[in-house]
């Protein structure tokens, strides 16, 4: 019997068979190694024997979908998945739109476009050319960085001591992989274009200033000083533009001050003949601009003098119906116009205050409870502590909106008997809007969110005004350029310090971004803070 071998040799390998090209890429890029494994783990195997016996093993997959560069094919991998979702996404939300609003309407028939023309399809391929793009240029150059930082590129530094100092600063990745922004320029420009450009800058300028406060430029800042500071400007301009030009202000914004006006804007009576005409919430809002211009015209009481054969401007017939049975005492056009049956503007504005705050305490107290469902297991925890946060809150919010729109409705009234007819006569609406924002101190702690929603809306409704009046004109592609900016400020503060950029999921979506994983940086940093104090 023959002694065994002390060093056998081992086995020879397999002779690899041959792998179809078309199936590699596809399994290449459609799922991981990893992402096969589990799913071979948990569906896979409890599949039929049919299924399991046609389906390769991880193993294989793995030995056949192995890329030269990872990193490339997962970014494709992402890219393909984001065009996939989002293409899905848009095409449930029109069938869901299209059903909710469309309910006893007859169908709209859509003008036939070409498949490559769709906005849907090309805000899809727009996204995911931007994942793609951006994980491609994020990590060509941090390995260019790399590179340049060697003492092999000692003479390139020597000769380009500028560009070399570009190249390797700490942000140069950050900021040269932001450049993939202009893949949003695949989407057609419109509305949503423009929204997306001043959403991102907005938010640049937040993080901006969140990294600032960290770095201790605002230390001795007041007590009173916030983001609340903005809502009084944000809320002139929107009011200003919503009375003389409501074709460049938020129809959603719009519709929500009209449907919490319940005294100003009278509707018409339940006994009033159906046969006469009543003017409607936006001719009377029309009916004001056009006092406005007319310098506010004063009150002639068709009760007192019946035999005057015009007590209107003919400019503002349309309102006779509210202001011909007025009290005869009320002074200004104005006052009669929003309150006809009530002489006393204090009294107004008081009771505005009553009737509009239970409906808008309803609603907030909707809207928060919705939004506070995610963090049920607080409740559970806390109950009497979270229920009493949320009262808090509720009423917090519900008291500023409804003094913020009784002002500014009120403040007509009060520039009516505190100026002249003449001072001002179209500026004081922004005067109203500004004082009607003053009570966004009452939210100054957790209203951020609010008053850069406004302040937004406020942006968009001064370069569609400005645009409409001839103050400006746009440049093309400006809004991509707005958007490549602010997502290069996001990405530098981002790289710099992550705390200052708000919100986990936020964070996440940077580190998915950039090739990193759907991960937050922060809860990473502090992990590895801990270990290094320990």
């Amino acid at each position: 019997m023959a002694s065994a071998e002390p060093y056998p040799s081992p086995p020879p390998s397999p002779v690899p068979s041959r792998v179809d090209p078309i199936l590699r890429n596809v399994l290449r890029y459609t799922v991981s190694a990893k992402e096969y494994k589990t799913l071979h783990d948990y569906l896979i195997s409890r599949s039929p024997p049919a299924v399991r016996k046609h389906a390769p093993p991880p193993a294989r997959v793995n030995s056949i979908a192995r890329a030269s560069d990872e990193h490339n094919a997962a970014a494709i991998r992402a890219s393909l998945r984001v065009f996939l979702a989002s293409q899905t996404g848009l095409q449930i939300w029109d069938q869901l739109t299209a059903r909710a609003f469309g309910r006893g309407k007859p169908p709209k028939k859509k003008p036939r476009t070409s498949v490559f023309r769709s906005p849907n399809l090309r805000l899809s391929l727009s996204l995911s050319l931007i994942l793609l793009l951006h994980r491609v240029l994020f990590r060509f150059l941090t390995r260019l960085r790399g590179n340049t930082a060697t003492k092999d590129a000692d003479p390139f530094r020597r000769r380009n001591p500028r560009i070399a100092r570009a190249l390797t600063s700490r942000l140069a990745p950050a900021a040269g992989a932001s450049l993939a922004g202009f893949a949003l320029g695949v989407y057609p420009p419109d509305q949503l274009r423009l929204t997306i450009a001043i959403y991102f800058a907005t938010r640049a300028a937040e993080y901006s200033y969140n990294l600032l406060e960290k770095e201790g430029w605002f230390r001795n800042k007041p007590a009173w000083w916030g983001s609340w500071m903005m809502m009084p400007l944000a809320t002139g301009q929107l009011l200003h533009a919503f009375v003389f030009d409501r074709d460049c202000f938020p129809k959603a914004y719009g519709d929500f001050i009209l449907s919490y006006t319940p005294n100003y804007l009278q509707r018409r009576p339940a006994a009033y003949p159906p046969s006469l005409p009543w003017p409607e919430p936006h001719t009377i809002v029309d009916s004001l601009a056009t006092m406005s211009r007319l310098n506010w015209p004063p009150f002639i009481s068709p009760l007192l003098f019946p035999n005057n054969p015009s007590p209107l401007p003919s400019a503002l017939t349309s309102i006779s119906p509210i202001t011909s049975p007025a009290h005869p005492s009320i002074p200004h056009l104005s006052c009669a116009l929003l309150h006809p049956s009530n002489p006393s503007c204090s009294k107004t504005f008081l009771t505005y205050v009553l009737t509009a705050f239970p409906p808008l305490a309803k609603f907030f107290t909707l809207v928060f409870t919705v939004f506070s469902l995610p963090r049920y297991r607080s409740y559970l925890s806390s109950p009497f502590k979270e229920v009493n946060m949320l009262a808090k809150r509720v009423l917090r919010m519900t008291l500023f909106i409804t003094m913020a729109i009784g002002t500014s409705w009120g403040s007509i009234c009060f520039f009516a008997n505190a100026f002249p007819r003449h001072f001002l006569p179209t500026q004081r609406w922004f005067l109203g809007g500004f004082l009607g924002g003053l009570w966004g101190f009452l939210e100054r702690k957790g209203g951020r969110s609010n008053f850069l929603y406004s302040v937004r809306m406020s942006i968009d409704s001064t370069w569609k005004v400005g645009k409409k009046r001839g103050w400006w004109s746009g440049i093309k592609g400006g809004d991509l350029g707005v958007f490549v900016m602010g997502l290069m400020v996001i990405n530098m503060v981002y790289e710099k310090d992550a705390r200052a950029v708000q919100g986990s999921m936020v964070r996440k979506g940077l580190g998915f971004l950039r090739g990193e994983g759907f991960v937050d940086r922060t809860i990473r940093t502090s992990e590895e803070e801990k270990e290094k104090d320990m």
